[in-house]
This record gives C-alpha cells, structure tokens and sequence, in this order.
C-alpha cells in the first residue's frame, strides 16, 4: 500500500523550515532592523552601515555562545581595523599591506583555537568593507563624518547584541569556555589568505575599481582549507554572483528609486549573513539583494557587471594563493635526500 502523498504546502514548509534559521533570522532582524528603523526616522545613511557591524557580532556571538566580554573584546577588534584601514585609505601602498595583514591576523588567531577563525573573520569583513564603502564617491570631510557617526553609534550594535546573549545564556545556561584546540597548521592559511588579499588589494588599487571591498572580501573568502574546498568555495559564490546578481537587476527595472526600498533591500541582503543553512542559497540571495538595493538607489546598470566580476576576480587571487603556498609548503616540507658518500 502506497504511503499517503504530503500536500504541497507541508513540503514547503518542511524546506523553509530547514533551509531557514529562523532562530538566527528573528534575532538578527532585532538588531539590523533596529538601525534600518533608524534611517528610516532620521534618513542618515551612515546607520545602515551599523546593521553590518551589528550582524558581524551577532554571527560568532551565536555560533560560539561567546558571553558578553568576549562579545566586547570582537566589537573593539572591529573598530580598531576599520579605523586603520579607514585613516590609511588616502595612502594606497599603506592600505594595501594593512588589509593583508588584517586577512593573515584574521586566520592566524586560530593558534590560540580554531574556532577564533569564526571571530576573525567577522573582524576582516566589517573593517575592510566599511572602509571601502564610507569613502566610495563623497569627500574627505563628507566621509568623516560618515566614520564617526558610525563609531559614535557602534556601541548602540554592542549592547543590542550583548542584550540578546544575555538573555539567551539565561535560558540555555550555555555560555562558551573555550575557543577549541589550537589549529596545528595556521600558518599555511594565514599566509595564504595574506598574498590573496595583498593582491586583490594592490588590484583594486592600481585599477581604481568601484566596489574594491568585494574584490578583497571574495579573495579571502575562499581561503577555506586545501585547493578541492576552496575550489568548491569559489563555484559557489561564482554561482550566486551569476545568478543573484542579474536577477535582483531585472527585478530592478521594473521598480522605480526609492529610500525605503533601498533600506528594505539592503536590510534583506544583511540578514544574507546568518540566515540560511546553505552557503550557496545565503549568497544568492545576498546577490540579489543588493543588485535590487544599487536599483532602487538608481545605479543598478553599473553595479550588475561590478558585482560579478569582483567577486570571481577576488576568489581566483584566493584559489592561486591556496595552490602556490601549497606548492611552497610541499618543496619545503619535502625531506631532504642523503647525498652519497
């Protein structure tokens, strides 16, 4: 006897509940959206920004259960790169080495334990993406303003986040001890993740590329392990570019510009971050998302191409760096031969 078919509805259901997490979802959309309210209210853009940092401590408070003073120590980590990246911006050659110093230190913590690659990076992504975005086309005195709005009102992301883990510890009783053993080989990766984004750095640098922090971002985004899981990194975030990305574009043209549009458009691709359970899906959308946030700010037509070739530029400086330091590390590991008397 043939079992009983499930209605469509149920399967669907079934799919968005374990392609969702909706327990990250509600909580990030507590914090992000408090500061898209914000804009709404005021109209300051600089406030959208503080949904990114907001997110960045949301996500390894989360996934690692970190009680509220290591919460504290990630927030000052973040505003320390994202100055120094910010004030060194002006001075290219000084940009370019700090942000890949910035991508070793982000892997080289797990050292100290593997789980700290969680805390690095969500101090890499913010530091460099802030610093590239506050300056993108406004002036010097325009673009400092937008930098201390943004660290005057940072703590506001601190305390919402450590609001939410607080009451979360006090209902699991589940707070972090730990940050795991020490990663044996960090070294390799450190490197590796060092000379991708040195490059997709010195790139944009040289080239003057719109929209650089994707470059640099995508580069250091594929450093994930040995060449097979970097390689699979890279088909997926090319993947998602390529079809997020003219899709939120055809989207676009059938809307007209619009403030709230955009702020609903660029809460949606910041909830990207957490909210799936598969990388492939979260950066699809997050694709999306923000081709159809440039449409609603009027500059879809540009960002598109942008978007996708950035994105594949960065993770191919990523997946060279992976080969070459393993290349490198296999010379110098290889045993040296005896010599023949």
């Amino acid at each position: 006897m043939n079992a009983p078919a499930l209605p469509p509805s149920t399967n669907l259901r079934d799919l968005i509940s374990s392609e969702i997490k909706t327990r990250e979802l509600l909580r990030a959309l507590i914090v992000v959206g408090s500061f898209v309210a914000a804009y709404f209210i005021s109209g300051e853009t600089a406030l959208l920004n503080l949904g990114l940092i907001a997110v960045s401590l949301l996500i390894p408070a989360l996934r690692l259960h970190s009680p509220p003073k290591v919460i504290a120590w990630h927030y000052l980590a973040i505003l320390v790169a994202f100055a120094a990246l910010f004030l060194a911006a002006p001075v290219k050659p000084l940009f370019v080495v700090l942000t890949a110093l910035a991508g070793f230190l982000a892997v080289a913590g797990t050292r100290y334990g593997e789980h700290l690659r969680t805390l690095g990076n969500w101090v890499f992504i913010p530091a460099v993406y802030l610093a590239c975005e506050v300056r993108e086309g406004v002036s010097e005195s325009e673009a400092l303003r937008h930098a201390g709005i943004i660290i005057v009102s940072s703590p506001v992301a601190l305390a919402l986040v450590c609001a939410i883990q607080i009451y979360d510890q006090r209902q699991s009783a589940k707070a972090a001890t730990s940050f795991g053993p020490p990663a044996s080989e960090w070294l390799l990766p450190a490197s590796a993740t060092a000379m991708a984004v040195f490059a997709a750095a010195a790139l944009v640098e040289i080239l003057g590329l719109a929209q650089g922090q994707w470059v640099m971002w995508s580069a250091a985004s594929v450093v994930v392990g040995d060449l097979t899981a970097s390689t699979d990194k890279l088909k997926q975030r090319a993947i998602g570019a390529l079809v997020g990305v003219p899709l939120g574009f055809l989207a676009g043209l059938a809307l007209t510009q619009s403030r709230v549009g955009y702020a609903l458009a660029v809460l949606a691709a910041t909830l990207t971050l957490i909210s799936f359970s598969r990388y492939i899906v979260g950066f699809s959308l997050r694709c999306f998302f923000i081709a159809l946030a440039a449409s609603f700010a009027g500059g879809a037509s540009g960002i598109a191409e942008e978007r996708v070739a950035n994105v594949i530029i960065g993770g191919v400086f990523g997946l060279a760096a992976v080969a070459l330091t393993d290349i490198v590390w296999k010379r110098v590991a290889r045993p040296s031969r005896p010599t023949k008397a």
